[in-house]
Formats: structure tokens, C-alpha cells, sequence
């Protein structure tokens, strides 16, 4: 076997233990606690039914792609909540450490590729790593309601905390917020937010 082909196929059998990082989120329908993989995959599906909305013209495969891999990280540096202080203190480290023994498994080319996308996404500057952070934001809202604000509730997350965080899905979609918006004070009414 080609050593460029062996490397790919371990890198593509390393990333199915994303599958096995799961998240504070529930599935709809009060399911089971989501992963990572089937996060990402939900929200590349999303970006591409939901590109109209985007504030400007982006190019949805990258989106896509940097929904795909954002969390892949996560196998060696685990769910970082979001609204988790401490770990968010601790969350870049980690983050950095994986993504360099991930990345570095792919050939020279693909790393530095993938790195690149990663790295755009965290950077959150362009067009493109807007879109793909208002995604990142909107899923988890929409399946949290979806189960009556039972994680929000959990946690005892406020409504402080949540706009902290999704106002900046107005940075990849305006209309997107709009919806979001409306979702967190129509939980604050039901007291599934506390205010």
C-alpha cells in the first residue's frame, strides 16, 4: 500500500472515535446525549439547507467542511461545554495539542489543508467561519428546545450566558439570530432559561 493511502486510512479510522465524545446536548425527542460526529454532521447538513440565510455569498463546501472537522479535535481534547468556565479556560491548549497529533497523521498537503480550514474556523474572520459558527450555535439551540429547554434547565444556564454566546450568530446570519432570539425568550417565559 502507497504510504500517502496508509496514512489517510488511519487518519479516517482515527476520526471515527469522535463518534464516541459526547456532548451536553440531547437528541430531539429527548434522546440520548448527542456526539460529536453526529453534531457536525447535522450542522454541515444545515449550513447547506440554510446558506440563503448566510449574511454574505460564502462558499458552502468550505462551510461545510469546517463544520465537519471543527470538533475533531475533541477525540484528544474532550467536550468542552459551553458553558463551562474552567474548561473554556483550558479548552485552546488542549485544542492546539490535537490538532497538531491529528492533523500531523495526513500527508504534509492534507494536514496543512485541514489545519488551514481549522484554523479559519477558529479564527472567525471570514465569510465563511461566521457561517459555520452561527451553525455551531443554532443546532444545539434548536434541539435543546426541541426537548422543552431540558439541558438549559440542567445546567441552570441564564439567559446572560446564551447571548453571550449567540450573539455572535448574528456575525454568519441575521435572520438566523432573529430565530434564535425568539427561541431563548420564549424559553425565558417558560422558565426553562432563567433570566
Amino acid at each position: 500500500m502507497k504510504e500517502r493511502l496508509k496514512r489517510q486510512l488511519e487518519f479516517s479510522l482515527e476520526i471515527d472515535k469522535e463518534k464516541n465524545v459526547f456532548r451536553q446536548t440531547h437528541l430531539s425527542g429527548h434522546g440520548r446525549n448527542e456526539n460529536d460526529a453526529e453534531h457536525s454532521w447535522h450542522m454541515a447538513i444545515m449550513a447547506y439547507l440554510l446558506r440563503e440565510y448566510s449574511n454574505e455569498p460564502v462558499d458552502i463546501a468550505r462551510v461545510m467542511l469546517m463544520c465537519l472537522i471543527h470538533d475533531v479535535v475533541e477525540i484528544d481534547a474532550g467536550d468542552t461545554y459551553a458553558y463551562d468556565e474552567a474548561s473554556l479556560a483550558t479548552q485552546q491548549e488542549r485544542e492546539d495539542k490535537a490538532k497538531e497529533r491529528l492533523f500531523s497523521m495526513l500527508p504534509q498537503d492534507q494536514a496543512e489543508e485541514l489545519t488551514e480550514i481549522f484554523e479559519e474556523f477558529e479564527a472567525y474572520e471570514t465569510p465563511e467561519s461566521k457561517f459555520a459558527h452561527a451553525m455551531d450555535n443554532l443546532q444545539p439551540v434548536i434541539l435543546n428546545n426541541s426537548n422543552g429547554g431540558g439541558d438549559w434547565k440542567e445546567h441552570g444556564v441564564t439567559a446572560e450566558q446564551i447571548y453571550g454566546r449567540q450573539r455572535k450568530t448574528a456575525l454568519g446570519s441575521e435572520e438566523l439570530f432573529e430565530v434564535v432570539d425568539r427561541i431563548i425568550r420564549e424559553n425565558i417565559d417558560k422558565g426553562s432559561i432563567k433570566e
